[in-house]
């Protein structure tokens, strides 16, 4: 039986989004959010009855067009014209798992009841999330600013019976899928529109779906770490709590402890060491690894914040009979946050192809290139170009969106986020991530057999153990792609306990 999940006004975690993904709870609307949407909608029916006074959006045109008055019979027309055009989005199609985040992120935001949806429509949200009847939408054609308005039309073209989805797999006309399912086009009414389309849910989708890989990997860059300072011989010195508590950087003390815990036992790391100090690439990984640590945590706050939010405009407050229009849309606080992770990850990427560079240099008593006989053989010579490269792109992409700016709508929209291609190139920078560190932890496993017989921690050689069930020794060449595409199969399974 399927678990539901009651959409209310309760605090939404980052946690809880993954719980509900990954575990296919079903979404059910409160009772509190039913008022709400409800009592919302019914205010502005009433103040539509009344109202000759333009209000943004509900019976104007939009953009720079805000100032031409639409009479009451065409507001629906407006609201599936709205839909229509905004509808050019270009690209790539955004990955299932992000639409699907989006349909949730979305039908929360509308469950406050500051956004005058009708209930019918949210509920059909739900079902498309429930039934995974997942929108096809493309990754371009969004400046941040304005909501995600190219994304957000395609989200939800199909609840007018327009656009195209994915149903079991196979991508069909929405009309079509609607009329399987027994479900009527959606009649919008005023504003509803706008509601659906202003929202910052492309944005913030990306964000929550990268940072959950990102803590992940943020994890699996310490194990990988430290099997490669058991592979280049390191010290442990630099892990001591003493060093970190005199600058006590979160991310620091908790990355020190934590490598503390993973080489607890271990032989390598024990016996006596022919050399005082390790290239940074090992000696700083809790500086580095650290501060990227705090960074997650940082963005981890700024989407918290986001996916407990209201994001549409106008902004309706029927208990105190105002309907007001602001900028809740404007994506700068998502697309500071997702640059600023783009940093953090890349960064993680460049200190694991510097210590993949030194696992195969010859040092430590290491054979050059990691492989028996080099010379017959290039061992492991050419994944560090490989590392190389995907770490220069990463720098590439961890240019800043959001310093940029084009001004759009006749003057009337002058500054935006572009918090969408943040959201868009950080995924990527974590995809590269997934790459970089999957070459680091063939070096690493590779490295660590030329210090046998002596074992690593039982936690280190019970990872290793799995490992090598999918990616055997190297003793002599063979096509390393394969290893390459098989580390990362490998470290996408691996599971970690804890979002924290």
């Amino acid at each position: 039986m399927d678990t539901v999940h009651y959409i209310s006004s309760d605090v939404f975690s980052l946690e809880l989004l993954h719980e509900i993904v990954s575990q296919n709870f079903t979404l059910q609307l409160s009772e509190e959010a039913r008022v709400n949407i409800e009592k919302c909608r019914a205010y502005l029916d009433k103040k539509m009855e009344s109202q000759t006074d333009p209000i943004y959006g509900i019976n104007t045109g939009f953009g720079s067009l805000y100032n031409i008055k639409i009479s009451n019979e065409n507001l629906t027309k407006l609201q599936e014209n709205l839909m229509k055009s905004h509808a050019c989005g270009t690209g790539d199609e955004v990955p299932h798992e992000v639409v699907k985040i989006m349909l949730l992120l979305k039908i929360k935001s509308l469950s406050y009841g500051n956004s005058g949806v009708q209930l019918q429509t949210v509920e059909r949200l739900i079902d498309f999330y429930n039934n995974d009847v997942l929108p096809v939408v493309y990754t371009q054609g969004s400046l941040g600013a304005s909501g995600d308005l190219a994304p957000l039309a395609h989200l939800c073209l199909p609840l007018i019976g327009e656009g195209e989805v994915y149903v079991d797999g196979f991508r069909q006309p929405a009309s079509k899928v609607l009329a399987k399912m027994g479900w009527e086009p959606i009649a919008l009414k005023s504003k509803e529109g706008l509601a659906l389309l202003n929202g910052t849910q492309f944005m913030s989708a990306y964000g929550c779906y990268t940072l959950l890989k990102a803590i992940k990997y943020s994890y699996l860059a310490d194990v990988i770490g430290a099997i490669s300072l058991e592979g280049f011989d390191g010290r442990i010195e630099p892990f001591n709590e003493l060093i970190h508590m005199v600058r006590p950087h979160k991310g620091q003390i908790v990355t020190a402890q934590r490598f503390q815990d993973l080489l607890d036992g271990s032989q390598i790391i024990k016996q006596p060491k022919k050399h005082v100090q390790d290239p940074y690439s090992f000696r700083c990984i809790p500086q580095v690894h650290g501060a990227s640590k705090d960074t997650i945590d940082y963005v981890k706050k700024v989407f918290k914040t986001e996916i407990n939010s209201v994001t549409d405009n106008p902004n309706i407050f029927y208990e105190d009979d105002l309907i007001i229009s602001g900028g809740n849309f404007h994506g700068q606080p998502l697309a500071l946050a997702l640059d600023f992770l783009g940093l953090a990850l890349a960064e993680l990427g460049s200190i694991s192809e510097r210590r993949t560079y030194q696992l195969i240099s010859g040092l430590r008593e290491l054979p050059a290139f990691l492989v028996s006989d080099p010379g017959l053989n290039s061992g492991f010579m050419i994944p560090q170009y490989t590392a190389a490269s995907i770490v220069s792109q990463n720098k590439q992409l961890a240019t800043p969106a959001s310093i940029d700016s084009i001004v759009s709508s006749n003057g009337q929209e002058d500054h935006v986020s572009m918090g969408a291609n943040a959201a868009t190139k950080c995924l990527k920078i974590m995809e590269n991530l997934e790459r970089i560190l999957a070459i680091e932890l063939m070096n690493a496993s590779q490295a660590i057999e030329f210090r046998r017989p002596l074992q690593s921690s039982e936690f280190i050689e019970m990872f290793l153990k799995s490992y090598r069930e999918e990616v055997p020794l190297v003793n002599e060449d063979r096509i390393l792609h394969y290893d390459i595409e098989k580390s990362i199969e490998f470290l996408n399974s691996f599971q970690i306990d804890e979002l924290e």
